[in-house]
C-alpha cells in the first residue's frame, strides 16, 4: 500500500459531499454530453469495460453506450438530481439519482438512474449504469 493509491482511503474518512461532488463531476459532463447528441462523448465517460442498461437490452463497453445514444432522438435532453451516494472504497463512489429525459415530439421519460463512478488515474469515469423505470405511484 502507498500513500498515493486511492483505494487506500478508508471510505468512512471521506466526506458524504465530496461523493456528489465526484458525480456531479462526471454526470454534468454526461448531461452536456447527451444534451448536445454527442454520443461519442457520452460513450468517452465510460470505462473501457462499463456495464450500461438504459431502456433497452444491454451492453458492455463504449461501442454499446454510444450506439444506444446514437439512437435517441436529437432533441433529447436530461435533467438529474442525485438522491443518495455512498463511497465504496477510495475509487468507487456509488450514485442513486432521478433522471427526467425530454423530448420535442412526447412526454418525458423519468426513470431512477444507479451509478458506479470509478477513478483511473486522475479521472473518474462510469463504470456501470442501470436505469430503472418505475410505475407512477398513484
Amino acid at each position: 500500500m502507498t500513500d498515493n493509491d486511492p483505494t487506500d482511503i478508508d471510505p468512512t474518512d471521506i466526506d458524504p459531499t465530496d461523493n456528489e461532488t465526484v458525480l456531479r463531476d462526471v454526470l454534468d459532463r454526461w448531461k452536456a454530453a447527451v444534451d448536445a447528441h454527442q454520443y461519442e462523448r457520452v460513450a468517452d465517460l465510460f470505462t473501457e469495460d462499463a456495464i450500461f442498461q438504459g431502456l433497452h437490452p444491454y451492453s458492455v463497453g463504449r461501442r454499446g453506450v454510444a450506439d444506444y445514444y446514437a439512437s435517441q432522438p436529437l432533441g433529447m435532453t436530461a435533467e438529474y438530481r442525485v438522491l443518495e451516494t455512498r463511497r465504496l472504497a477510495g475509487n468507487l463512489v456509488l450514485g442513486y439519482l432521478d433522471v427526467e429525459f425530454s423530448f420535442r415530439d412526447r412526454p418525458a421519460v423519468k426513470v431512477k438512474l444507479a451509478v458506479l463512478a470509478t477513478r483511473v488515474g486522475e479521472e473518474w469515469y462510469l463504470a456501470h449504469y442501470q436505469v430503472s423505470r418505475l410505475d407512477e405511484e398513484a
